[in-house]
């Protein structure tokens, strides 16, 4: 009996708790939920934050130029591709591009996004220099430009991953135009010293925001680095995005110095360039060592802990001194001839001078052949032959007077062929003449 009053009690609880809810256990399944959410978002924060393997220029070019592929191409064809398979690397990578993102785990990430923008600042600076680098500045090399410069965050229509989708297309119609029998490309040489001088800037504007993250300014006077110029020190939340930002930059740029030297090997072997290009390639590729701590260490001198800020601004103002020797020694360069495409000038016409006939002049009267304008053709020709046969007065009298200077000077021709007779000599033409 207490047995069936305890399960009578029970059930009227369960009743009572179903109509009258406290809710008190709904919160396990939502925090369930949220405990999956963070472990898949963290999940795919780090698998986004690898940076993409590099690729291979010559592959990039044959893949983005498709069964163009098997006729060959003009000057600036690797350029132009290697610039546009970078673009499109920020957006196939994982995650895609991440630095307009406004949810998790994109909106948490701060590292993968700076290395966008040091990827996506090397790609603006080449897109630049390419129209210089032409002799004709296509518009499609000026559209693309222009799309890689708009806003970098923009996650509304036109968004960033828009604006570089066509960049990438105007970059893919001026790689076909580099197929056709005469292809507007890049011309020897030119455009590469101000390229290279914008890397250069580039590159030392980012070893002064490295060095401003030692606390120590001493031990900055083995890098050649101006400590007046420095800014303000970086904060602590902010040195790791400056690091990854050089990363990028570094990892975009030694693709695009692969491309442009594909294109202009001749020019910088004529230029003896070729070690210092060797020098800047080896100095980038040094930033792009694996980075085996989990986070960026800001450490100072020998102490337990490393500045991995202060090894990347090592090799980044050496690349730094790298380029603008290279832009000094290809500037020095003479200027390239002028492209033969160019449109001829027009032919200058000379003056026409009215000339007004006078009346007393000597007019010589036309053949009858014609001025007879019905006369035919057979006519005129026998007339003509008539003419040339029966030559006038004044032609008599001109022959007249050189058969008589031939006659004068006769006597002297045969004294001089006898000298030469006597010398041993054959007699000269005049001789000849006069003997005749």
């Amino acid at each position: 009996m207490a047995w069936k009053s305890w399960r009578a009690a029970r059930r009227r609880r369960s009743n009572e708790v179903l109509e009258r809810p406290q809710y008190g256990w709904i919160w396990k399944p939502l925090l369930t939920l949220l405990g999956l959410y963070l472990v898949v978002t963290v999940g795919l924060g780090i698998w986004w934050s690898q940076a993409p393997a590099p690729f291979d220029v010559e592959q990039a070019t044959l893949e983005r130029r498709g069964e163009a592929a098997l006729e060959p191409a003009g000057r600036g064809a690797v350029t132009t591709a290697t610039l546009a398979a970078t673009v499109v690397t920020l957006l196939d990578k994982p995650g895609g591009y991440l630095r307009n993102d406004i949810a998790p785990p994109g909106l948490w990430l701060d590292n993968m996004p700076h290395w966008e923008l040091g990827v996506l600042n090397q790609a603006r600076d080449l897109a630049r220099a390419l129209p210089g680098m032409t002799a004709a500045s296509p518009d499609a090399l000026e559209v693309a430009a222009e799309r890689l410069m708009g806003d970098d965050r923009d996650w509304v229509y036109p968004s960033t991953e828009q604006r570089l989708e066509e960049a990438v297309e105007a970059l893919d119609a001026y790689l076909a135009t580099l197929g056709e029998p005469d292809p507007a490309g890049l011309v020897a040489g030119q455009g590469l010293a101000p390229w290279l001088a914008g890397v250069a800037d580039r590159l030392d504007d980012l070893g002064l925001r490295l060095s401003a993250s030692v606390g120590q300014r001493g031990a900055l006077r083995g890098l050649d680095v101006d400590a007046d110029a420095l800014p303000p020190r970086t904060p602590w939340h902010r040195v790791d995005d400056i690091f990854f930002e050089a990363r990028g930059t570094g990892w975009g740029l030694l693709h695009l110095l692969e491309g442009v030297h594909r294109d202009q090997a001749d020019v910088l072997a004529e230029a003896g360039a070729d070690a210092a290009w060797e020098r800047l390639v080896a100095e980038l590729a040094m930033t792009q060592r694996r980075l085996w701590s989990p986070l960026v260490l800001n450490g100072s001198g020998f102490g337990p802990f490393a500045n991995h800020s202060l090894v990347m601004a090592h090799h980044v103002i050496r690349a730094r001194d790298a380029a603008s020797a290279l832009a000094e020694r290809l500037g020095a360069l003479p200027t390239p001839p002028a492209a033969p495409n160019e449109a001829p000038q027009a032919p200058v016409e000379p003056p026409v001078v009215e000339v007004e006939q006078s009346d007393d002049a000597d007019v010589t009267p036309p053949p009858e052949a014609l001025a007879e304008p019905g006369a035919a053709p057979e006519a005129l020709v026998d007339e003509m032959a008539e003419e040339a046969a029966t030559p006038g007065d004044e032609t008599m009298n001109a022959r007249e007077e050189e058969e008589q200077a031939e006659e004068a000077a006769a006597p002297d021709e045969g004294a001089e062929s006898d000298a030469a007779a006597q010398e041993g000599a054959p007699p000269g033409d005049e001789a000849d003449d006069s003997a005749a």
